[in-house]
């Protein structure tokens, strides 16, 4: 797809993959399950970023996962999560979970409402070392944060804002009122940072993002950002572009 930037991928909310199991409606931006488009597998370390609505009452069976960095960010309504190592906890807009699945762990994700759907991102990050003990976390945060500003919830530190990961990577939530400025400078050499918008317009480089649509830039120091609606939403995933090594 053209671009108006020489490193830069862009993938519009039409071109996703898409799966509806009736319970589930569920796109997905990089290849998943029955979606598998070769020119989408990851961005660099970024795996899965997947879309999903869930009807009321229904979920995710128990099911396993291991050596992954799987992060939650629901967008309506509530998703109830249980795991084999003991946890119950209920998820909603403005929470955020991490579980780090590492040497195995096994987990289901249900709405917990008969009445209402879920609207939850599911992002899968590749860890930068295997076999880590398996770990859940959840934080809530103030959306008041992310007012025309980039809030952190997703850093490599465990001292630091939001949840943390087993990879050096970071990401930001930023709610902009139109016309609003900003830019964002990548934290690590050699990172790439993937856009994905959740509600609205932005231009970013130059690029004109509307939204679900998704943009990853590699090879620049920051990139300039401007919001082109009031109450434009949008996910930055700062990530390693290159693959682990195990």
């Amino acid at each position: 797809m053209e671009t108006n930037h020489k490193n830069a991928v862009l993938h519009k909310a039409n071109t996703r993959g898409y799966a509806n199991h009736g319970w589930l409606e569920s796109y997905h931006t990089f290849s998943f399950a029955g979606y598998n488009n070769p020119e989408r597998v990851h961005f660099g370390v970024l795996r899965v970023l997947n879309d999903d609505r869930v009807n009321g009452g229904m979920g995710f069976g128990t099911h396993p996962h291991h050596d992954m960095e799987i992060i939650s960010i629901p967008l309506e309504g509530d998703l109830e999560h249980k795991d084999s190592m003991g946890n119950l906890a209920v998820i909603r807009k403005g929470d955020i979970q991490v579980m780090s699945a590492g040497s195995g762990i096994s987990h289901s994700e249900y709405n917990r409402n008969e009445g209402e759907a879920v609207k939850f991102l599911q992002i899968w990050v590749i860890p930068n070392q295997r076999g880590v003990t398996p770990r859940y976390d959840q934080v809530t945060l103030n959306p008041a944060d992310r007012h025309n500003n980039l809030q952190q919830v997703v850093s490599p530190k465990a001292d630091d804002k939001g949840v943390w990961i087993h990879q050096d990577a970071w990401f930001h939530l930023g709610e902009f009122d139109k016309d609003v400025k900003t830019s964002y400078n990548i934290k690590k050499e050699g990172n790439g940072v993937y856009a994905f918008i959740l509600k609205g317009s932005f231009t970013i480089d130059g690029q004109v993002l509307d939204t679900r649509d998704g943009f990853g830039i590699t090879g620049v120091d920051s990139i300039d950002i401007s919001s082109l609606s009031d109450g434009a939403e949008i996910l930055l995933m700062e990530v390693p572009m290159q693959l682990p090594v195990f």
